[in-house]
């Protein structure tokens, strides 16, 4: 009889070891877990790294194109009224005109990258 005691603690529906396997199957699947929610906010990440990425470039873009409207258009004004009016470059009109077209684009810009830092 005590030798079929000690068959009884070896079956397989010893609650001790039926919570160890438990026990260790939570901890597999913790750690699966553990681990796939590093990935996930690593390609969050990656993800918010494009999209930054492609916000500055876009705004890169339009910053040189304002800049290039900034400079360009007061010189074609410059010249087209310079030429309409048959004046020389040595007149005073013209020299003040030539620096308000310098001046003004060169203050806006400026204006606008102080602007654009202070955002930054």
């Amino acid at each position: 009889m005590t030798g079929e005691a000690g068959k009884g603690t070896a079956e397989p529906d010893n609650p001790l070891r039926d919570l160890a396997a438990s026990l260790a199957d939570s901890d597999r699947q913790r750690q699966v877990a553990h681990s796939t929610r590093r990935v996930v906010m690593a390609s969050i990440g990656v993800l918010k790294d494009q999209k930054a990425i492609r916000k500055r470039s876009r705004s890169l873009a339009l910053a040189a194109l304002v800049v290039l409207v900034l400079f360009l258009s007061p010189l074609v004004w410059l010249v087209m009224d310079h030429f309409s009016s048959g004046g020389h470059l040595g007149d005073l009109t013209t020299e003040f005109n030539l620096w308000v077209c310098i001046l003004c684009p060169a203050l806006l810009a400026a204006a606008l990258v102080a602007g654009w830092l202070r955002k930054r």
